[in-house]
């Protein structure tokens, strides 16, 4: 990423919170300052950045978004309350040290803004990146493997639902703040799972997404320093990102955490990961995030796979389980019993977890139960377990990755 690039990935959620909370315009708004970021991406690198980056933003946004009005023959009456709303020395940069009312950050508000619950999980994902990241229309189409316009439609709708509802441009009330919070998380918990596991396609990884997870979870977190499951995301995310470098072969081919060359992992990726939630989980209320990092840490903190403190990770997914009713944390969980007590307890487990409608007919149950089936010395029901998970799954690094576990089975 240039650097003109990173500076208005930084700059972007602050510009439109500025926009909007200006003009109460969300979708408006979001053209406008998308338009800006255009200008500046092309004028930037040729003519150097201006005095104020953020205030030539805002301005070039504002004077985008007045034309919009403008060009609406329909809407005279909102053009001229918008117009007549805005003073003129708004569009000045502000002095050196000066403070104007805007120039507090708003990207915790436009956070909530985006993933409000009226919105679809994929219109909460989509709008985030668009609106918050910076990225454009055609590089969120790619990252999810779908055609320019489908997400421009679904971008469209998106901001075309926020206006229809009358979403105020406003922190939620403070009763509903928790839970809101809790739906920002898991939305760019969302977008990096998605950059570090593909659900489809030919790559497993896709570092544009887990970056941008973790570039948007350090802005929470700045924002909200004090909060112990923001740290422990942004500690999961980091502790996660760390073996990316070594959880791919040369060919693009998966290779699992036991077999993983630890000496490619990324050491201070690690220890700021651990420093976090070390200290969130000393000074916070405990919390889902907080202990999957943990989790994490163990892992990572392990010289070899065989040395790994399985009665520890063990401890650590009972304690989850209680907080979480995720199947996916049951599903490792049941990997750690196996670990500690044997396959088959783990198998039992798992058993208990088929009538789960939430895993109907996803691949990684039959994934566990296949590697748990070759730990005990089941290798042909380990082989057909293996070979339906492979048929589940649409990302085909993984499919490969089954395949071949099977084949070397038979």
């Amino acid at each position: 990423m240039s650097e003109v690039e990173g500076l208005l990935r930084e700059l972007a959620p602050q510009v439109l919170g500025v926009i909007v909370r200006r003009y109460e315009q969300f979708d408006l708004a979001e053209d406008a300052v998308q338009e800006a970021l255009l200008d500046a991406a092309v004028q930037w690198p040729e003519q150097g950045l201006p005095g104020n980056p953020r205030a030539w933003l805002i301005t070039v946004a504002s004077r985008r978004l007045i034309d919009q009005v403008r060009s609406e023959h329909a809407r005279r009456n909102r053009e001229e309350s918008v117009a007549v709303s805005v003073p003129a020395d708004e569009f000045t940069a502000p002095a050196p040290g000066e403070e104007r009312p805007g120039d507090h950050d708003d990207t915790l508000t436009l956070l909530f803004l985006c993933c409000h619950p009226s919105l679809s999980q994929a219109s909460q994902l989509a709008l985030t990146l668009r609106a918050v990241g910076g990225l454009t229309t055609a590089q969120i189409a790619s990252a999810f493997l779908v055609p320019e316009a489908t997400m421009a439609q679904r971008i469209s709708r998106a901001k075309q639902r926020i206006k229809a509802t009358g979403v105020p441009f406003r922190p939620p009330p403070e009763g509903e703040r928790e839970e809101r919070l809790r739906v920002v998380l898991h939305v760019l918990y969302l977008i990096f799972n998605e950059g570090y596991t593909a659900t489809s396609g030919p790559q497993l990884l896709r570092a544009e997404l887990t970056g941008e997870a973790i570039r948007l979870t350090r802005a929470v977190r700045r924002l909200l320093p004090g909060d112990g499951e923001v740290a422990g995301l942004l500690a999961l995310m980091l502790l996660t990102e760390a073996r990316r470098p070594a959880r791919t072969g040369p060919g693009g081919e998966l290779v699992p955490l036991a077999e993983q060359d630890r000496s490619l992992w990324d050491h201070g990726l690690i220890d700021e990961g651990v420093k976090l939630v070390s200290t969130a989980l000393s000074t916070s209320a405990l919390g889902p995030y907080q202990l999957q990092a943990a989790i994490a840490a163990v892992h990572d903190e392990a010289p070899s796979a065989d040395e790994t403190d399985w009665p520890q990770i063990l401890a650590l997914y009972g304690v989850l389980s209680s907080l979480d009713d995720n199947p996916v944390v049951k599903l490792n969980h049941a990997v750690a019993v196996a670990m500690v007590r044997g396959p088959r307890a783990g198998l039992d487990l798992l058993d208990r977890l088929a009538a789960d409608e939430r895993m109907a007919g996803h691949h990684r149950p039959a994934a566990v139960r296949a590697h748990l089936l070759e730990m005990a010395g089941d290798l042909a029901a380990a082989v057909e377990a293996y070979r339906e998970a492979a048929r589940r799954t649409t990302s085909l690094p993984e499919q490969r990755y089954l395949e071949s576990r099977a084949s070397r089975l038979s």
